[in-house]
């Protein structure tokens, strides 16, 4: 039948469905009849394993910059994050891609006609493993996708330093045979599978997220029930907010109280006034600069709050603070387990800190404000 024959399909307008590969500028479909997928190139996208040990995902999402800003070169701000699938306890999978590169995909699924397509790093595609690496190499390219859950793709000629560097993993090959000394196995990949993979893809990460989510759109006769939801949510989100603002002040209170208890160990007999910060930067040797008390109390509120699980297991003998360094000296205690639970505690607050216990069991918190 002629392209141009009443019926037929027009060649250059892509059905809606379908699992979709992103090469350079071209969309290119392997698999039809499937949910809108596009396979974006791993090359662009950076996968992390980041732990965020937050109740909610609206607290981990906002939490994101914070969690990532020093792991990557780029600004927080020009990049986007996309929070995945939890990879082990309080741990998760995250995509960050530059703004101006998720924009160019996103203009070319619309103008592609599959605008509302799920966007996937190809990597996702393939098994997660067990151990070691699942590695796929054809056409000068290798994509690695690790036991974490993560993955990264470079040039072929990068794989073997890129292997040695982690430690010479066990690989399975699902591409190109390896040399004897990498390869541990070899497999293949179902090309029935890819329909699947990806949808097990979106599952683990879905780029579309944010200012890049597709925007569902529905029927006029949902408007109604959609301004009945909005209302509803407004409601919701004050009575939250007020809640909010209660916590918010229990919370303060109560790290106030505990920094003044924290100094009165440091300086007993001396009387703390309302402006604590004030107080305590009087009780501060001269000559630090102004910036010491900007150091200690937020170093202090951090220790405790980390602290604040175990402190019915723990009690400070001494407190001193010099240079960047507040150190705790805590009562001798019988619990073996107690210096890593702490370490775990601070290490789990962004708190960089060394516990050590004495061979009288007393344990020493040296924690550092840099």
């Amino acid at each position: 039948m002629s392209p141009n024959a009443p019926g037929a399909p027009d060649p250059y307008e892509p059905p809606a469905a379908g699992v979709w590969t992103l090469t350079g500028d071209r969309l290119i479909i392997t698999v039809r009849d499937w949910p809108a997928t596009i396979l974006v190139p791993t090359d662009q996208v950076r996968l992390l394993a980041v732990d965020l040990p937050l109740p909610s995902h609206a607290k981990r999402v906002a939490a994101l910059p914070f969690a990532i800003e020093d792991r990557i070169a780029e600004p927080v701000d020009s990049v986007h994050l996309a929070l995945g699938e939890q990879v082990a306890p309080n741990r998760y999978l995250v995509g960050v891609v530059r703004h101006e590169v998720m924009a160019r995909w996103v203009a070319q699924a619309e103008e592609a006609g599959i605008g509302n397509a799920a966007m996937v790093p190809d990597v996702l595609t393939m098994p997660r493993p067990a151990e070691g690496w699942a590695v796929s190499q054809s056409a000068g390219r290798a994509a690695v996708r690790d036991a974490e859950g993560t993955g990264f793709e470079v040039p072929a000629a990068l794989l073997r330093p890129a292997w040695e560097a982690a430690g010479r993993p066990a690989v399975t090959s699902y591409g190109e045979t390896l040399p004897d000394d990498m390869q541990k196995g070899s497999a293949t990949l179902d090309p029935a599978a890819v329909g699947p993979a990806a949808g097990a893809a979106i599952a683990t990460l879905n780029l579309r997220q944010g200012a890049y989510a597709v925007r569902k759109t529905g029927g006029s006769g949902l408007w109604r029930k959609f301004a009945w939801v909005a209302a509803f949510g407004v409601a919701a989100h004050v009575v939250i907010g007020l809640g909010d603002v209660i916590m918010l002040r229990n919370i303060a209170d109560r790290r106030e109280a505990e920094t003044r208890a924290t100094a009165a160990l440091a300086a007993p007999g001396v009387a703390l006034g309302d402006d604590l910060a004030n107080s305590i930067a009087g009780m501060l040797p001269s000559g630090g600069g102004g910036q010491v008390p900007q150091v200690f109390l937020p170093l202090v509120n951090r220790v405790s709050g980390a602290l604040g699980p175990l402190s019915g297991s723990i009690a400070v003998r001494a407190m001193t603070f010099e240079g960047r360094l507040l150190t705790l000296d805590l009562d001798a205690s019988s619990d073996a387990g107690l210096p890593g639970q702490i370490e775990a505690a601070l290490k789990g607050a962004g708190v960089g800190a060394q516990v050590v216990r004495s061979p009288e069991g007393a344990i020493r918190i040296t924690a550092s404000a840099a």
